[in-house]
C-alpha cells in the first residue's frame, strides 16, 4: 500500500491549490481515505474524508472552503483547498482509515 500526495507549494492568502493523493497496492474504492494536516510544532489536524459511498465529511475549519473528492478509475483523491489562509500552512498527507497506512506529504504554505 502506498500514497503519494502532491499539489502542494507556496500561496499567497486567498489563493487556492489542488492536492492529489495517488494510491496505488489497493484499490481506493472500497475504502475511506482522509486528509489530514500537520503544521510545525503541532499534532495531526484531521481535514476531511470521503467514504466509498462519496459521502464527505470535514473539520469546522475547513468547512466551505476545502472540498475532496475521488477518482476511483485513477486510484486518487483528490483535495480542492480554496481562499487559503496563513493557518492553513502544513504538510498535508491523506491516509486510508483505520490503518497504518499513509504518504509522505505534501508542503503547502500560505504567505504574503
Amino acid at each position: 500500500v502506498q500514497f503519494v500526495e502532491s499539489g502542494g507549494g507556496m500561496v499567497q492568502p486567498g489563493g487556492s491549490l489542488r492536492l492529489s493523493c495517488a494510491a496505488s497496492g489497493f484499490t481506493i474504492s472500497t475504502y475511506a481515505i482522509k486528509w489530514v494536516r500537520q503544521a510545525p510544532g503541532k499534532g495531526p489536524d484531521w481535514v476531511s474524508t470521503v467514504f466509498a459511498s462519496g459521502a464527505t465529511y470535514y473539520a469546522d475549519s475547513v468547512k466551505g472552503r476545502f472540498t475532496t473528492s475521488r477518482d476511483n478509475a485513477k486510484n486518487t483523491v483528490y483535495l480542492q483547498i480554496n481562499n487559503l489562509k496563513p493557518e492553513d500552512t502544513a504538510l498535508y498527507y491523506c491516509a486510508r482509515i483505520n490503518s497504518p497506512f499513509r504518504g509522505q506529504g505534501t508542503q503547502v504554505t500560505v504567505s504574503s
